[in-house]
């Protein structure tokens, strides 16, 4: 376990045995849940640093029209939600589940506080940490604020290639991975790509994908 937490931004630069002394001095608890479980409901107060240690977990959403949109997913060794232990709405954003079989470490948030207090690398790696959080969820917002499937697509793949040079990707998601990143059906997704190579500005093959016109990329983000 030591070895899974030494991973974790949190943890990061601190070797097996120094995470293992300063766990010792803190309380802290460690707890098994199954596949589909509720790990933490949308609201909840985040009382306790929480980090995956084993298996993975998904955050979602669910719309007032009951459609459920998967914010993100967190494999070990993961924080979660650790942006919201602090600040007068500290509540989670989300509902977290166990996408497997799972384990979680909890820290208090008091004892935390001290661990960190006892340890200027844990306190800089938090700080590291809250701070790129920060950034992922500009960008998040940035990207949601994209209203068609084209535009989604159109970031999604322009993120993807960087640089003019790079026109083939292979997709890291799955087609019903990215549809649930997009918020859409998969149908939807795969509609909106076949329209995309049938204009020219695409090719599909698969998880690969080769950029034929990054101006009409770009036209669509505009």
């Amino acid at each position: 376990m030591y070895q899974n937490i030494a991973s974790s931004p949190i943890f990061r630069g601190l070797t097996e045995s120094g995470i293992g002394e300063l766990l010792g001095s803190t309380p802290h608890s460690i707890r098994s849940y199954s596949k589909g479980q509720t790990i933490a409901q949308r609201g909840d107060e985040v009382k306790n640093l929480c980090i995956v240690v084993e298996g993975s977990v998904k955050g979602e959403m669910v719309d007032f029209s009951g459609k459920i949109l998967k914010i993100e997913e967190m494999h070990a060794p993961m924080p979660i939600a650790h942006a919201f232990l602090f600040g007068e709405n500290n509540r989670f954003p989300v509902d977290v589940i166990a996408l497997e079989d799972c384990k979680i470490l909890y820290i208090p948030k008091p004892e935390f506080l001290r661990l960190m207090q006892r340890d200027s690398l844990v306190l800089s790696n938090y700080l590291n940490s809250i701070s790129n959080r920060a950034q992922f969820l500009s960008n998040k917002l940035w990207f949601l604020s994209f209203k068609t499937i084209k535009e989604k697509i159109a970031h999604y793949l322009l993120n993807l290639s960087k640089s003019e040079t790079r026109t083939t990707l292979v997709l890291p998601k799955s087609h019903q991975e990215l549809a649930e990143f997009f918020g859409v059906t998969r149908p939807a997704l795969a509609r909106v790509l076949a329209e995309m190579q049938e204009e020219g500005i695409i090719h599909l093959n698969r998880r690969e994908i080769t950029i034929l016109n990054r101006s009409k990329l770009l036209e669509m983000i505009r």
